[in-house]
């Protein structure tokens, strides 16, 4: 199947062939026909599987074909700014030849984006990418021509709950119009997104790919090590492999500093992605290892979901993460777009229960890696007894235990 069998008007396919779109993917071969026949649709498809695509190629060939005006025609809601800005320039791309406009509207800039972000929503770009937290303080001015929406897009609206966002989704809702195509898109389905599709969906159809499995053409594997021992396995794998794109995630943004920090001191060109950079800082450094002028990038899951870099090499889960569906996003960054890639995860000693349930999850267990010779002792893997329960039951075990007596003879134990 190839895109030009979907009908799209021509100046939608001109963006496409010059996006080097070619062949859909399964999850387009499948969405792509239900939005343009105008249902309300749930979605749930790992990360990589073309589903941003999915729904803009639609929305677009329906704008395109029915006319603009002076008001707001989409809105597509998204819980970060990097995945505003990545859904942003795809857009761009694929709309190029047509006169749709559109625009991301974020937190984290200055006085001058608000007043850009104001002046395109009062005077109704067709295509709105937001955040939940930005968009509603320009909704409560009353000024955004949102009275005629016709299509709403929730992307990875898992994450958004997960975030906290579920108060601010159902505010914006009521801003809209009640009559409108509604499309949810999540990598998993959890009870809150099921609740979720029932305040704003009407008799959505529903399509499920793959859910919560990392795509096969990853190899994954898993070093057994002690925390103290982290940092110098990167150093090691960085230098022994000489891998062109590395993706290293880590759970806390300390971990991200205090890493950045050594590699860079190590002769790595490295950069960190967190909380506490300025936005500008973020892009930059995104921009940079997009480009390949930076090839190692050190980030908080901020950058787990959304970012749609192709041919990153390695992914290294440095902390391994919080639930199962954070890996599957991690790791998710790599062997797209039909290539091959690596994804390491370092599980420590309190963190092997934690991995366990993730190999519960994705259904296979993960292959352990031999840490090199010189790094020292590999710890076993043992989740049934690992991590800080075992040691504190340890310490509980060692003050209980009576006093040895010396012997008779006065002397010490040998």
């Amino acid at each position: 199947m190839k895109f030009s069998d979907f009908g799209f008007d021509d100046r939608l396919m001109e963006g496409i062939d010059a996006m080097n779109y070619d062949t859909p993917t399964l999850v387009q071969e499948q969405v792509i026909p239900l939005i343009l026949a105008g249902k309300d649709l749930i979605v749930s498809a790992q990360t990589g599987t073309g589903k941003t695509a999915s729904y803009l190629l639609p929305i677009l060939h329906k704008i395109t074909t029915s006319g603009t005006d002076d008001h707001i025609k989409a809105l597509v809601i998204v819980p970060t700014r990097e995945l505003a800005i990545q859904i942003a320039q795809n857009l761009e791309g694929f709309s190029y030849f047509t006169s749709v406009s559109s625009i991301a509207v974020y937190g984290g800039g200055d006085g001058a984006s608000y007043s850009t972000e104001r002046q395109a929503l009062s005077g109704g770009a067709d295509i709105v990418i937001c955040t939940p937290g930005r968009m509603i303080s320009h909704l409560n001015m009353g000024y955004a021509k949102i009275e005629h929406l016709q299509y709403l897009v929730l992307d990875e609206a898992d994450r958004m709950l997960d975030m906290g966002f579920y108060g601010d989704i159902i505010k914006i809702i009521s801003f809209l119009p009640t009559h409108r195509q509604s499309l949810l898109l999540s990598a998993t389905m959890p009870p809150k997104i099921r609740e979720l599709a029932r305040k704003i969906l009407k008799s959505p159809e529903e399509i499920t790919l793959s859910l919560s499995k990392p795509p096969a053409k990853i190899v994954q594997e898993a070093f057994v090590l002690y925390q103290k021992q982290k940092i110098a396995l990167v150093k090691y794998l960085l230098k022994e492999h000489s891998f062109p794109s590395v993706l290293i995630f880590c759970s806390r943004k300390e971990n991200v500093k205090q890493l950045t920090r050594e590699l860079k001191q190590a002769g790595f060109a490295a950069e960190a992605i967190h909380s506490d950079l300025e936005q500008l800082e973020r892009e930059q450094a995104l921009q940079a290892f997009r480009s390949r002028k930076l090839n190692i990038l050190v980030a908080t899951d901020i950058l787990s979901r959304g970012i749609d870099i192709d041919n990153i090499d390695l992914v290294i889960n440095y902390d391994v993460p919080h639930d199962g569906e954070d890996y599957v996003h991690r790791i998710g960054r790599t062997a797209r777009a039909e290539t091959t890639g690596i994804a390491y995860t370092f599980v420590s000693e309190t963190e092997q229960r934690k991995f366990a349930a993730i190999e519960r999850l994705i259904g296979t267990p993960v292959t352990k890696v031999s840490l090199p010779a010189h790094l020292g002792e590999t710890l076993e893997y043992n989740p049934g007894k690992s991590g800080a329960h075992s040691q504190r039951k340890r310490r509980v075990n060692a003050k209980k235990r009576p006093a040895r007596r010396k012997k008779s003879s006065g002397s010490p134990e040998q």
